[in-house]
């Protein structure tokens, strides 16, 4: 098992979606894919080269959220900004290509703009993990 590289004490829980595999920690709801497993998610979206060519690194002074150890080697990871249709989505990233870390909500994001079937298992999936999250936290306040 992975630990989270925001919780840093926390296992994540490895859950499988239609063969992919993904590390989804449960305390902060942020979400490990490992290299691939993005453009296994996209395969059949119309937009998955267009949201892979837009990955940008940033420089260190390009952003002041902290950086975060990969989870396979400890590496301090790169910070990466993606075109999510209106949005701009910022990621982590393995400087060795391990894979990608994506915070509450983010990954969401990407598929929802890259995806027109809005039957497609990916984003019922984690239209039902994000949602339900959202609607939880509406109804304690």
């Amino acid at each position: 098992m992975l630990r989270c590289p925001v919780c840093k004490k926390t296992d994540m829980a490895v859950l499988e979606l239609h063969g992919i595999e993904i590390d989804y920690c449960f305390s902060c709801a942020g979400i490990w894919l490992d290299e691939g497993e993005l453009e296994l998610m996209l395969e059949e979206s119309e937009k998955k080269e267009e949201i892979v060519a837009s990955f940008k690194e940033l420089k260190d002074c390009e952003c002041s959220e902290a950086k975060r150890p990969c989870p396979i080697c400890g590496k301090k990871m790169l910070k990466v900004e993606i075109e999510a249709g209106d949005k701009i989505v910022l990621i982590d990233k393995c400087p060795d290509n391990h894979g990608l870390w994506f915070d509450h909500g983010e990954l969401f994001d990407v598929i929802n703009s890259s995806v027109t079937d809005e039957d497609n298992p990916v984003l019922s999936f984690l239209r039902d993990i994000f949602m339900s999250g959202n609607k939880n936290k509406e109804e304690t306040q």
